[in-house]
């Protein structure tokens, strides 16, 4: 199965009190969706020098992410998803083609992918791993909870926790495993929806006088990883060069004396 989503998603950060008094909330009002509970796993791409995740961290109006997703930890033959997504404002939009593990393999390859697919979101998928030349970077897993509202199946709330990330061993079947980039006892409430928000959950949300949110999973991976880390690695040639320049100094002074 292709599909192609176009929502507004507004993203929140819960504590653990937060999180139970919406669940508590939600009881009369949401079922769990056709996942429910799941780990939901995925693998970003990006350029060799993260072109695309800089561009992202600077909140432009427009900007795209390609990754790879499984629902739980996959084999070969399980379902995966190579998607493209879109934020255009606040408007998110995806596009993705359903294919096996085994066939994602082929399709970097180059080889013949068995799975039936939509070609034209091959084709915009083929463009941004030739433009970019895009590799695997990061892998980011999560806990997921995911409900539908019982009288609109457009309005959906998630609830992720868990948020673990890694920059080696970039492929979905090893599992889910890595640091953690979001305090253990947080919750990011997401809610996706192609009208309002139900007056109950505004309702639930101005009590507990919730803030929306700006959380990128992939953004702040990187920025602990790499940016984080250049940082460091900047500021310790600097401390090298105050050194030098110091030493140099020095034995001006000791040549004058």
């Amino acid at each position: 199965m292709n599909e192609i989503f176009r929502r507004v998603e507004k993203k929140y950060i819960l504590n653990e009190n937060q999180y139970k008094k919406i669940r508590k909330a939600m009881e009369n009002e949401m079922e769990p969706d056709q996942y429910g509970k799941s780990t939901i796993c995925n693998i970003y791409f990006d350029s060799k020098d993260y072109e695309l995740v800089r561009h992202s961290i600077t909140k432009p109006y427009y900007k795209d992410k390609i990754r790879l997703r499984s629902y739980n930890t996959p084999n070969e033959n399980s379902k995966v998803y190579l998607e493209i997504k879109r934020k255009c404002d606040s408007i998110v939009g995806k596009r993705r083609i359903e294919l096996s593990l085994k066939d994602f393999y082929n399709y970097m390859n180059g080889k013949k992918i068995e799975s039936p697919i939509n070609e034209q979101i091959k084709k915009e998928l083929d463009y941004y791993f030739k433009f970019y030349n895009l590799e695997p970077k990061m892998y980011v897993s999560y806990e997921r909870e995911a409900f539908y509202q019982k009288d609109n199946m457009d309005f959906r709330i998630t609830f992720d926790s868990n948020v673990l990330a890694r920059e080696n061993d970039l492929q979905l079947e090893k599992g889910s495993y890595g640091e953690n980039i979001l305090l253990k006892s947080a919750y990011i409430m997401e809610l996706k929806t192609l009208g309002t928000i139900p007056l109950w959950l505004v309702k639930i949300i101005n009590e507990l006088n919730i803030k929306p949110a700006i959380f990128s999973k992939y953004g702040t991976a990187y920025t602990e990883f790499v940016l984080n880390k250049t940082d460091v690695i900047n500021n310790a040639y600097k401390i090298d060069e105050n050194l030098e320049l110091q030493r140099a100094k020095k034995s001006k002074l000791c040549l004058v004396s």
